[in-house]
């Protein structure tokens, strides 16, 4: 377990700046989930950043919604969102109140309660894959829609915190563009958003934008 002493969440200074500030100083520090069946803490190491009404590829682009209203609210609070059908992603709300930007968790590696996440993980061919993935950390974490809204500066009994731990070094800092983002990568590599540590092999694999296919 993480000693209580170790375990003061980052206040929500750390949240209120600029998101590709934030984004990179999220890389080494450890977000803990509380839960009825016990204890799991992650250590971040891949992040994306998402710009709000500057950004084509933020939720936020065209407004504020019934699903992205979190965004806008005030900063270190939990954004989470359902794709494709059978997927939670979870972000973390920072900038000002009201615009409306975050950082989307990709990957990280359990270091506490690593025997729970593998019972929530069964598909995970090693430890290293418990949260090797957006979708992979949430669903590691337990984190679904309930967790829309949930504020990770808070002391006392919350679900989860972000801890105020040591960032990683710059030197060890990469970034590029985002996975999976229309107009990124390549000649259209014009939001390089994407930060993760160096040779960590619980970072995700890159992955560009495929267009869907219609059907029919």
């Amino acid at each position: 377990m993480i000693a209580l002493s170790d375990a003061t969440p980052l206040p929500r200074t750390f949240f209120d700046r600029p998101v590709l500030e934030v984004a990179p100083d999220l890389l080494g520090r450890t977000l803990l989930r509380t839960t009825p069946e016990g204890q799991i803490a992650v250590r971040l190491t891949e992040v994306e950043a998402y710009d709000g009404p500057a950004d084509p590829g933020s939720h936020a682009y065209r407004g504020r919604t019934a699903r992205n209203s979190v965004m806008f609210g005030p900063p270190g609070h939990v954004y989470v969102y359902f794709t494709y059908g059978m997927w939670h992603c979870m972000n973390l709300v920072c900038g000002p109140e009201g615009r409306a930007s975050a950082v989307l968790l990709r990957a990280g590696e359990i270091v506490e309660g690593a025997e729970l996440a593998r019972t929530r993980r069964l598909s995970a061919r090693g430890d290293k894959e418990l949260a090797k993935g957006p979708a992979r950390l949430a669903t590691a974490l337990n984190v679904d829609r309930s967790l829309d809204g949930a504020d990770v500066c808070a002391s006392g009994d919350i679900p989860m915190r972000m801890l105020n731990g040591a960032p990683t070094p710059a030197d060890q800092v990469r970034n590029g563009p985002r996975t999976g983002v229309a107009g990124e990568g390549g000649d259209g590599d014009v939001h390089p958003w994407r930060f993760w540590i160096a040779d960590d092999p619980t970072v995700s694999p890159y992955r560009s934008h495929t267009p869907r296919r219609r059907r029919g």
